[in-house]
C-alpha cells in the first residue's frame, strides 16, 4: 500500500534539491527529500577515495546564488568562503585576480573589465525562468532588463552582440598579446564544457561564469560544509531528508505524477514530484514512455551530455614545493594547448598533454597529520571511449606527466590517486555521460531551449512532476539556481 508521505518529493539531495526543497518548504509545503547517496551535497558531498582521505567531485565555486544564500541563510549555518587568486604555472608563472596580473598586463584588465561588465549585465536572466517564445513572459521585469543591456550604449551593445556569438580563441587571440593569458582565457571558458576554445559561441560559457561571480572561491571546511550548511538549513526549514534512498520509479495516474517508488519497492505519494536528476533520465527512466508523448520521449533521449572533464585527487605525504600552494593552479599554457587537448577527445581518445586546473584544499583547512591532498579538474576527458579502463591509465599517466613538468618532485609525494573518468561520473553520480550540467551547456541548450522548448520553465507535460536540475536554466555549478527558480515557479502555479 502507498504510504502517505508529502505534498512534495524533491529527488537528489545536491546543491539545486536543497535549495529547492528549503524554498517550498519555507513557503509552507511539506517536503520530503530523497538521494541514493549516503551524505547530502550531490557533487558536494564527502567520497573516501583511499583509507582515511576524503574528496568530493566538486572542489571548488564562483559562489552560491545570493538569493540562496540568503535565503537558507547559509551563513548562519556556518558558511563562509575564501576568495582564491589564480597562480598561472609555466616557466614564468602568473598570478591572476580579478582582472589584475602580477605580470601587470594591462590588455588583459581591459578585456577582464569588459567581460565582467557583460556579465553583470547578463547575470539577472539568471535568477529568472527562460523567456517564452510567445505569450506567458513577466514583460516588466524583461522589459527593465532589456534596458539594463542597451544602456550599455550602441557600441557596447553591438560588442556584447558579437561577444555572445564568437569563438573564445578569437577573442583570446585579437584581444590578448601574452599566449599564457589567451590559454587561461580559453581554459576558462571551456572548463566543464564539451567545447573547445575555437568551437562557435564558446566565449558565452566565460561570460555566464563571470556572472556567477568574478573569483573562484574555496568553502572553508571543503565542500562537505557547503553540503552541511546547506543540509542544516533544509532541515531548520522543516525538510525530511532520507539518505540511501533510491527512486526507481515515479509513478504516474491519469497523466499526473502521483509519487516515487524507491529500490527496496516502498512506495511515497504526493501531489508534485521534483526531479533535480539528469532531465533524460527522469522522463525516460523514471517515468517511462507509457505516460510521455512519443515525441517529448524521443526528444529526451537527444539531449546533449557529453562529459568532457575528468577528476584526479592525489593524497600527498607533504606540500608540493610551489611558491603559492594555496592558489587555484591552472595549467594550459596557450589556446593552442587547450584546443590540442580536446581534438582527441572528438575521437573518444585522451589527449598527450590535458589542461587542468588544481587545487590543494588542505592548505585551507589543514590535515591533523602532515598529508595534504592535491584535487584537480582534467580536460579533455572522452566521455565513451572504447576501452574504458586502459583510457582511465593513459589518462592518469598523462595527467601525472605534466603535473610533474609544472610541479617538479610531485609523484614522488603521492600516497594514493584517483581518477574519475566521465564514465565513472556517470556511474557514481547517475549523470548520464558524465556531464557537470548534466544537459551541455552550450548556445543551443540555453535559456528557453534547456533542456528542451518545452521544458524550459521546470515544469513538465505531465502535471504535478517538475525538473530542478542542473539540467534546467540557467545550468551547472554549486549554485542553487536552478532549484531556486524550480521552486519560485511552483509557487505561482501550485
Amino acid at each position: 500500500m502507498p504510504m502517505p508521505s508529502s505534498e512534495v518529493i524533491v529527488i537528489g539531495s545536491g546543491p539545486n534539491g536543497l535549495a529547492c526543497a528549503t524554498r517550498l518548504a519555507q513557503k509552507g509545503a511539506k517536503v520530503t527529500l530523497l538521494d541514493s547517496l549516503s551524505t547530502p551535497g550531490g557533487g558536494a558531498s564527502p567520497r573516501e577515495f583511499a583509507p582515511g582521505f576524503t574528496t568530493s567531485l566538486a572542489h571548488l565555486t564562483r559562489g552560491i546564488d545570493a538569493r540562496v544564500a540568503k535565503g537558507m541563510n547559509l551563513e548562519r549555518h556556518g558558511l563562509s568562503f575564501q576568495t582564491l587568486q589564480t597562480t598561472l604555472l609555466g616557466a614564468n608563472p602568473i598570478t591572476v585576480s580579478r582582472g589584475k596580473t602580477s605580470s601587470q598586463d594591462t590588455e588583459y584588465a581591459r578585456l577582464h573589465d569588459r567581460l565582467t561588465h557583460f556579465a553583470r549585465v547578463l547575470a539577472p536572466f539568471r535568477a529568472l525562468p527562460p523567456p517564452r517564445l510567445g505569450k506567458g513572459n513577466d514583460w516588466l521585469t524583461l522589459s527593465r532588463l532589456g534596458l539594463g543591456i542597451r544602456a550599455l550604449g550602441k557600441t557596447e551593445f553591438r560588442e556584447l552582440l558579437r561577444m555572445l556569438l564568437i569563438n573564445a580563441a578569437d577573442v583570446a587571440e585579437d584581444d590578448l598579446t601574452d599566449t599564457r593569458l589567451q590559454g587561461f582565457l580559453a581554459f576558462e571558458a571551456t572548463l566543464g564544457s564539451w567545447l573547445g576554445p575555437r568551437s562557435p559561441n564558446s566565449l558565452i560559457l566565460l561570460l555566464n561564469h563571470l556572472a556567477i561571480g568574478p573569483d573562484p572561491l574555496a568553502p572553508k571546511g571543503g565542500m562537505q560544509a557547503l553540503a552541511a550548511a546547506m543540509a542544516k538549513a533544509a532541515v531548520a526549514a522543516g525538510v525530511t531528508i532520507r539518505q540511501n534512498a533510491k527512486v526507481t520509479r515515479i509513478l504516474t495516474k491519469d497523466d499526473r505524477a502521483t509519487g516515487v517508488q524507491l529500490t527496496d519497492g516502498e512506495t511515497l505519494t504526493a501531489q508534485a514530484v521534483v526531479s533535480t536528476l539528469h532531465p533524460g533520465l527522469t522522463l525516460r527512466t523514471l517515468v517511462g514512455p507509457r505516460a510521455l508523448d512519443a515525441g517529448l520521449y524521443t526528444r529526451a533521449g537527444h539531449i546533449h551530455s557529453r562529459g568532457g572533464t575528468a577528476s584526479l585527487t592525489l593524497a600527498l605525504k607533504a606540500l608540493p614545493k610551489l611558491d603559492n600552494p594555496g592558489n587555484r593552479l591552472i595549467i594550459a599554457p596557450s589556446v593552442t594547448a587547450v584546443e590540442n587537448a580536446f581534438n582527441p577527445v572528438k575521437y573518444g581518445q585522451v589527449p598527450d598533454a590535458p589542461v587542468l586546473e588544481a587545487y590543494i584544499p588542505t592548505t585551507l583547512d589543514p590535515r591533523t597529520d602532515s598529508h595534504h591532498i592535491l584535487t584537480a579538474n582534467v580536460q579533455f576527458a572522452p566521455h565513451a571511449p572504447e576501452n574504458p579502463d586502459q583510457a582511465r591509465a593513459q589518462m592518469l599517466e598523462n595527467t601525472l606527466r605534466v603535473l610533474e613538468t609544472h610541479i617538479p618532485g610531485l609523484r614522488a609525494l603521492i600516497l594514493h590517486q584517483d581518477l574519475l573518468m566521465p564514465q565513472d561520473v556517470a556511474t557514481l553520480y547517475g549523470n548520464p555521460g558524465g556531464n557537470w550540467h548534466h544537459a551541455e551547456l552550450a548556445v543551443e541548450q540555453m535559456l528557453f531551449l534547456r533542456p528542451l522548448r518545452d521544458l524550459s520553465q521546470y515544469q513538465t507535460p505531465l502535471d504535478g512532476l517538475w525538473l530542478a536540475g542542473a539540467g534546467s536554466h540557467p545550468g551547472g555549478g554549486i549554485t542553487g539556481s536552478s532549484g531556486w527558480n524550480a521552486a519560485e515557479a511552483m509557487e505561482r502555479t501550485l
